[in-house]
């Protein structure tokens, strides 16, 4: 809740600064908007790169059998559909671009150029390991991360395996500690990406195109939430005010934290003694869903991308849409617990392909509200799952 308030305070100040319209001021807030922003290309591709290996290699020891199994079908169809409800609401409501000079666009920035989907996919799969690196190409990165991560869960345990997912998972906790780092010195960042932002606001165009693709994001959330997930819990027979009642605390928890890991021990107390849930299922099927159950980032991940992508002159057709729907599933899956894990996992995938990443500077103030808004509906989705997988799962096969 602190640092909510910070951010806040720091929305404000930038919007104030930003309205003043001095010229060295705004040339200040627009170099420190820059550093920023390369300091979060600087993290965000290893984090992405070791959350996903991370994440996927515990897959082995977290078990296989059938709870597991059905947890991660209920995972996999609620985060699709998340990122499908975000991909309509964008089509139907169509954000347009925002002005050059809105987004402060350096002369040396890349711009995404038109490639055929056969060059697309060749340009994904890597002929070096060390090349997409070097590059920043992060789908290949990803398509590796995920062919690690698969690998390593399929081997037998033993000494080298500990010790080498121990690496990882250390280098992992090196990168959060940075990240964290970076996070604390934030609100300087937000003053003046909410600075650039104020200084644009009499361009009609600018809040239009930020309102509408905020309008996306929310409602999308907001569907998902209300619409989508309590149909998936009427199809299992459960009455979704029923659970959403009785699983209130963490939902209202989490939407002031912002974080469903540091909401995960209420989530687990609620959803047993509260909810009734068996306590072999919500101690297994709410850590793991804390991992890989992101709905809310899915979304964000997707409809982000595709307002970015707009920017660097890429048309957004429905192959686009659909491949991007999938590469936004396998992403959020893959964002293990890092701090604003969204705006990174986003951020990186956007300077992977040469889109103009400025354009996440202008989000940035307003990230907070909808990280908010996106965590609370994680831990509902969360909620949902557990409890299809209670209705499902037998008591025997739990044990």
């Amino acid at each position: 809740m602190k640092n909510t308030l910070l951010w806040i305070m720091a929305l404000l100040v930038g919007a104030v600064l930003g309205l003043l319209g001095v010229g060295w001021l705004d040339q200040l807030m627009t170099f420190i908007a820059q550093v920023y922003t390369r300091l979060f290309q600087l993290l965000a591709v290893p984090t992405i790169v070791l959350a996903v290996i991370s994440t996927f290699a515990t897959f082995g020891s977290k078990g296989s059998g059938k709870i597991f199994g059905t947890t991660l079908v209920y995972t996999l169809l609620t985060t699709f559909a998340a990122a499908g409800v975000g991909a309509v609401l964008y089509v139907l409501i169509a954000p347009g671009n925002l002005t050059l000079e809105s987004i402060a666009l350096p002369s040396d920035t890349p711009v995404a150029q038109e490639l055929s989907y056969t060059d697309h996919l060749l340009s994904v799969i890597p002929n070096n390991i060390v090349r997409p690196f070097l590059e920043g190409n992060v789908l290949s990165l990803l398509l590796l991360a995920f062919a690690i991560g698969i690998g390593l869960s399929k081997l037998p345990e033993s000494e080298n395996k500990a010790v080498l997912v121990k690496g990882l998972l250390g280098l992992q906790e090196l990168l959060f500690l940075l990240i964290r780092g970076l996070i604390w010195t934030l609100p300087l960042g937000i003053v003046a990406f909410s600075a650039q932002l104020s200084a644009q606001l009499s361009a009609g165009i600018v809040a239009d195109s930020i309102g509408r693709y905020v309008l996306v994001i929310l409602g999308g959330n907001l569907l998902q939430f209300f619409v989508v997930l309590p149909l998936f819990l009427l199809a299992r027979g459960i009455n979704p005010l029923r659970t959403l009642s009785k699983m209130m605390p963490a939902v209202l928890m989490a939407l002031f934290t912002k974080s469903s890991a540091a909401t995960l021990p209420v989530t687990m107390e609620t959803a047993e003694g509260r909810l009734g849930l068996r306590r072999q299922v919500a101690r297994f099927v709410l850590p793991l869903c804390t991992t890989i159950n992101m709905n809310g980032c899915a979304a964000f991940i997707l409809v982000t991308s595709l307002f970015v992508m707009q920017h660097g002159g890429i048309s957004i057709t429905l192959p686009t849409i659909l491949v991007w729907i999938l590469i936004s599933v396998v992403s959020a899956i893959g964002n293990a617990g890092v701090p604003m894990g969204c705006y990174f996992l986003t951020l990186s995938l956007m300077s992977g392909i040469g889109a103009p990443i400025t354009v996440l500077g202008i989000i940035l103030p307003i990230y907070t509200i909808i990280d908010m808004v996106e965590t609370a509906e994680n831990v509902w989705s969360d909620s949902c799952v557990a409890a299809m997988v209670n209705r499902e799962i037998k008591a025997d096969d739990c044990q």
